[in-house]
């Protein structure tokens, strides 16, 4: 089991501060629905925790390079999925 504990509400405004994001880029960024669905994780009384897995794929497509992600891209289209493997390239606009 990996132990984590994950970025305070704080730290994720800040990160989408740093970038120049918007909400709605954010929630493109980490593949959630929108912008209030992002803000789910950023603000309210009891801020939603971002799960492992969400926070390993936004820094994967902040760090990993295009051919990189194409080629993630096609193993989970190996495994038995299918996607938009330049959306996943692509940063959010």
């Amino acid at each position: 089991m990996i132990e984590y504990t994950p970025p305070t509400a704080q730290q994720l405004q800040r990160l989408k501060e740093q970038l120049g994001y918007t909400g709605e880029q954010m929630a493109a960024l980490a593949s959630v629905a929108g912008g209030a669905q992002w803000r789910k994780y950023t603000g309210g009384e009891q801020p939603r925790q971002l799960n492992l897995h969400m926070l390993f794929f936004i820094a994967a497509r902040l760090s990993l390079d295009a051919p990189t992600l194409e080629r993630i891209a096609g193993k989970m289209h190996d495994i038995g999925a299918h996607l938009d493997a330049q959306a996943l390239v692509t940063p959010p606009a």
